[in-house]
């Protein structure tokens, strides 16, 4: 990663141009050409320095549902679950954690309906109860990785 590459994770962290062209006007900020700016957002997610560039929507406010999922698997059967959560388009993320609880899984929905249709398919599947943390109240942090 070289010093144009730590310009462009750093600025992006701060916001992205809502305008016509975005990355152009990205680019410009950044000094460099609107295709230079595409390519190295390209290469630096294919070397897995970062693993997602896009926008974060309030599905709320969209009308749909939003959950954290807890799930306790034995460990035999944790690879068999976690394809199983996984194959539903509504689950954003799966991560394994060292605690009796060892499987979390953030779950977005079109709409609530949905989110309680997915939440009893997957114990369906699974053969596993489902701990539904449906969010009370949203806090921001900004959170920002200087590199």
């Amino acid at each position: 990663m070289d010093a144009i590459d730590r310009a462009i994770i750093n600025a992006l962290q701060d916001g992205f141009p809502i305008c016509a062209r975005p990355y152009a006007a990205a680019a410009e900020q950044l000094g460099i050409t609107e295709d230079d700016l595409l390519q190295r957002l390209a290469a630096l997610r294919e070397q897995n320095t970062i693993t997602r560039f896009g926008p974060l929507f309030h599905a709320e406010r969209l009308g749909g549902a939003l959950s954290l999922v807890a799930m306790r698997i034995p460990a035999q059967d944790f690879d068999r679950v976690a394809a199983q959560v996984n194959a539903h388009v509504e689950v954003a993320h799966n991560y394994e954690r060292t605690h009796e609880f060892n499987m979390w899984f953030v779950l977005a929905t079109e709409t609530e309906q949905q989110l309680q249709d997915t939440l009893r398919a997957i114990e369906a599947e699974t053969g596993y109860p489902v701990y539904n943390m449906p969010k009370l109240e949203e806090y921001y942090l900004n959170l920002r990785f200087a590199v």
